[in-house]
């Protein structure tokens, strides 16, 4: 049954029959939180939710050993869409299946948030968690890198960055006419200065087109196409999928026009970096349980859920924040919530709690969590902050007193308000040692921990230890 819309395996087949879609895209994400696709036809498949489709799981990050590579892939109807880049195909994404165990695949992602639903509901504190996630990104003109062992550089160009107001044409063919966004000045301004804004309205009809329902759309804070585009909420799995499918538009899209979308959090020096702010909530048959009569409206529930994920923010940034580019969003100065404290609308902490305009039921009372950035795994993210906001809920983890000024300008009463991790390595050493809440359930397991640790360190760690940063030859050449 397709939870979109009531669809089920034969109105599929009917669709695709109908409107000529020969050929189905079969997608699913590895552990880091890339999909992957192969394409079969559509008349192989009896779209009945019993499809098993093989693939080798050894050429998968943080999958399988060569020597064990058979894995099996089971389409989950209620994602089909028509895929818009994809000639005459029908999309769907697949839970990932162990054929020898006979069960689903233990670091298969799509897998864990669904365990971390089901935790919630078998705990009794609710039955639905949402999520709703808002990716910043930014469109640039073009995109330059290198390295080997003598040599390495980025180049990043774009027609709205500050540093082509000089130049001789706007670098896309034309003359240059003056409108740059100067660095944090990009918020809302409108056109001329915000050049892309029909290229976000294109990426919008083709988002509403494959079934997200898009809020907003704007220029972000910093020059040079920084974006975001409001999507609604889901429920964790299903908004794990979302965040998916938005960035294969956004790339899509800016491809169609010539230029190159990236979610990197930090692309510029000296300006802002792109974060991805979660606003979350759990419900009980039909009632926001994160409502209530405390402190900026919310209940005790929600106020130990905070507890929890301020406990666990350490180990949450080696899931939430996995790459060391990551690390140079999470500075002060730039609007980057490194601060571990709550505070009602106040941006300056890493949990906002956000006005809201209230009916009387508290649907839209909720938590905002703002250290993640979108080159996290959504489904591992998603699930990771869930369980830790259980944690604080099942252990009562109250997280003390709100801070309602503005923590990068001014200290009240000498308070010392811990921080996040200012590395990578830092942030794999928590959760290689605050896990526990993560097992819970078996949601998480010790092997997907370790195998994600070990890829992050050797992946990104180590390739980044080992190699001259541009700027070292600044410092260091003539030592």
């Amino acid at each position: 049954m397709d939870e979109k819309n009531g669809k089920t395996g034969s109105d599929i087949t009917v669709l695709y029959q109908k409107d000529g879609l020969e050929l189905t895209d079969i997608k699913f994400v590895d552990l880091l939180g890339v999909w992957h696709h192969f394409t079969v036809p559509s008349d192989s498949l009896n779209f009945d939710g019993k499809d098993i489709l093989p693939f080798d799981g050894s050429s998968i990050r943080g999958f399988q050993d060569i020597h064990e590579s058979d894995m099996s892939l089971i389409p989950d109807l209620s994602t089909y869409f028509v895929d818009p880049f994809s000639s005459r195909s029908l999309s769907l994404t697949c839970d990932v299946y162990d054929p020898v165990k006979k069960e689903f695949y233990s670091r298969d992602p799509r897998y864990v948030a669904k365990k971390a639903e089901n935790y919630l509901k078998e705990s009794g504190v609710g039955d639905t968690a949402c999520f709703g996630p808002e990716l910043e990104f930014f469109i640039f003109d073009s995109m330059r890198y290198d390295q080997n062992e003598y040599s390495g550089y980025f180049y990043i160009d774009s027609a709205e960055g500050i540093w082509n107001s000089g130049q001789d044409g706007d670098g896309n063919g034309g003359r240059n006419l003056g409108y740059k966004q100067r660095f944090k000045e990009g918020y809302f301004p409108v056109s001329p200065h915000d050049s892309i804004h029909e290229l976000r309205n294109d990426i919008v009809f083709l988002m509403r087109k494959v079934g997200l329902t898009v809020e907003r759309h704007h220029h972000e804070v910093a020059t040079a196409g920084q974006c975001e585009i409001g999507i609604k909420y889901a429920s964790l799995t299903k908004a794990a999928d979302n965040v998916m499918l938005y960035k294969y538009a956004v790339k899509n899209v800016a491809k169609e026009h010539g230029k190159v979308a990236t979610f990197m959090p930090k692309p510029l020096f000296n300006d802002n970096g792109s974060g991805m702010h979660v606003h979350q909530s759990i419900w009980k048959s039909g009632k926001n349980i994160f409502a209530g009569d405390g402190y900026a409206g919310l209940s005790e529930t929600a106020l130990y859920y905070i507890g929890g994920l301020i406990e666990h923010a350490p180990a949450l940034c080696g899931l939430l924040n996995p790459t060391t580019n990551s690390y140079k969003r999470l500075v002060p100065g730039f609007e980057a919530p490194v601060n571990l404290a709550y505070s009602y609308r106040n941006r300056s902490a890493a949990i906002r709690i956000p006005v809201t305009e209230e009916d009387g039921s508290g649907a839209s009372k909720r938590i905002e969590y703002r250290p993640p950035d979108p080159s996290c795994n959504p489904y591992l993210a998603f699930a990771a902050m869930l369980m830790a906001g259980m944690d604080g809920v099942k252990r009562k983890l109250h997280p003390g007193e709100p801070v309602d000024y503005d923590i990068y300008h001014h200290k009240e009463n000498g308070r010392k308000i811990e921080t996040l991790p200012g590395r990578l390595e830092d942030s794999l050493d928590a959760l290689e040692s605050d896990n526990s809440f993560l097992l819970e359930g078996n949601v998480f397991t010790k092997d997907l921990i370790e195998t994600w640790i070990d890829i992050r360190r050797k992946r990104d760690v180590d390739a980044i230890r080992l190699r001259p940063h541009p700027w070292e030859f600044y410092l260091y050449h003539d030592v």
